[in-house]
Protein backbone atom coordinates (compact mmCIF):
# COMPACT_ATOMS: atom_id res chain seq x y z
CA UNK A 1 0.00 0.00 0.00
CA UNK A 2 1.29 3.47 -0.88
CA UNK A 3 1.27 6.00 1.97
CA UNK A 4 0.60 9.25 0.10
CA UNK A 5 0.96 12.47 2.07
CA UNK A 6 -1.99 14.86 1.74
CA UNK A 7 -1.59 17.99 -0.37
CA UNK A 8 -2.37 20.90 1.93
CA UNK A 9 -3.90 24.09 0.51
CA UNK A 10 -3.99 27.43 2.27
CA UNK A 11 -7.10 29.59 2.12
CA UNK A 12 -6.93 32.47 -0.35
CA UNK A 13 -8.59 34.58 2.36
CA UNK A 14 -5.60 34.12 4.68
CA UNK A 15 -3.87 37.24 3.40
CA UNK A 16 -0.16 37.95 3.39
CA UNK A 17 0.35 38.32 7.14
CA UNK A 18 0.08 34.62 7.87
CA UNK A 19 -1.36 35.13 11.34
CA UNK A 20 -4.82 33.65 10.76
CA UNK A 21 -4.23 30.82 8.32
CA UNK A 22 -5.79 27.41 8.01
CA UNK A 23 -4.99 24.71 5.50
CA UNK A 24 -7.22 21.98 4.11
CA UNK A 25 -6.50 18.65 2.43
CA UNK A 26 -8.35 15.54 1.39
CA UNK A 27 -7.50 12.74 3.81
CA UNK A 28 -8.98 9.39 2.88
CA UNK A 29 -12.75 10.06 2.54
CA UNK A 30 -12.61 13.16 4.73
CA UNK A 31 -11.44 16.78 4.55
CA UNK A 32 -8.70 17.68 7.02
CA UNK A 33 -8.24 21.15 8.49
CA UNK A 34 -5.13 22.27 10.35
CA UNK A 35 -3.45 25.40 11.68
CA UNK A 36 -0.82 26.41 9.16
CA UNK A 37 1.26 28.17 11.83
CA UNK A 38 1.67 24.95 13.83
CA UNK A 39 1.28 21.91 11.60
CA UNK A 40 2.25 19.55 14.41
CA UNK A 41 -1.08 20.18 16.15
CA UNK A 42 -4.14 17.99 15.76
CA UNK A 43 -5.85 17.74 12.35
CA UNK A 44 -9.63 18.08 12.46
CA UNK A 45 -11.42 15.84 9.95
CA UNK A 46 -14.87 16.44 8.48
CA UNK A 47 -16.87 13.98 6.40
CA UNK A 48 -18.01 15.02 2.91
CA UNK A 49 -21.53 15.98 4.04
CA UNK A 50 -20.35 18.22 6.88
CA UNK A 51 -17.72 19.88 4.66
CA UNK A 52 -20.26 20.52 1.89
CA UNK A 53 -22.66 22.14 4.35
CA UNK A 54 -19.87 24.29 5.78
CA UNK A 55 -18.73 25.41 2.31
CA UNK A 56 -22.32 26.23 1.29
CA UNK A 57 -22.74 28.30 4.44
CA UNK A 58 -19.60 30.29 3.65
CA UNK A 59 -20.76 30.99 0.10
CA UNK A 60 -24.07 32.31 1.43
CA UNK A 61 -22.64 34.40 4.29
CA UNK A 62 -19.26 35.82 3.27
CA UNK A 63 -19.03 38.85 1.03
Amino acid sequence: MINKQPTWRKSTYSGGGGNECVEVAQIRAAIGVRDSKDTSRRIIEYDATAWSRFAAYLVDHIE
